[in-house]
Formats: C-alpha cells, structure tokens, sequence
C-alpha cells in the first residue's frame, strides 16, 4: 500500500483544487486571493457586464500578474541573458582544456 500526500485547496467549505506540493497549493491559494481582490474592481467597470467574463478576466490578471506589474511600471521585466557566442565559447573550453 503506497502512501500518498496532497495538498488541497479548500475555499469556503469547497475544495477548489489538489497539488502534490506545498508550494503548488500555496501558490494557487495565493492566485485565489488575487482573484477576489480583483473582482470587486472589475465589478465597477461598465465595460463588461457578464459576471463570467467578470472572472475570467479575474483569473487571467492573477495568472499573469508578473506581467501586469511590468505593465503597471510596478516591476521590471527581467534582463535575459545574451546568448554566449561562438568565441566566448570557444575560450572557455580552452581553459577548461588547459585547467585539465
């Protein structure tokens, strides 16, 4: 007999979802309070007035909240990292043939 955790989202007596992990249960805990946050907000706009799209539109804020920051100018996007060339590549590997 294997034994098995979960971890599971429960909002009002409802059990929304079930994760492997901690972290994974958190993090949708947390998305779920964003999600309540922002309906109220939503709520007075006169651009939507159909509650489903009302929380799906929730959703999607909470969802790519990241971006929604950088967009806000509350965050920074994340600098990427240039691709290592062709030459730093090949320095690197003679001295890592040197070093050996």
């Amino acid at each position: 007999m294997a034994v098995v955790t979960q971890y599971v989202v429960v909002r009002d007596g409802e059990e929304k979802m079930t994760f492997t992990t901690k972290a994974e249960a958190d993090a949708h805990d947390k998305m779920l309070d964003m999600v309540d946050e922002l309906l109220p907000l939503l709520e007075r706009s006169e651009t939507i007035t159909d509650e489903k799209q009302i929380e799906d539109l929730a959703f999607f804020l909470a969802r790519e909240r990241e971006q929604v920051l950088i967009a806000l100018g509350a965050k920074r996007p994340a600098k990427k990292k240039a691709p290592k060339s062709a030459e730093v590549m090949k320095n690197e590997k003679a001295a890592e043939d040197e070093a050996a």
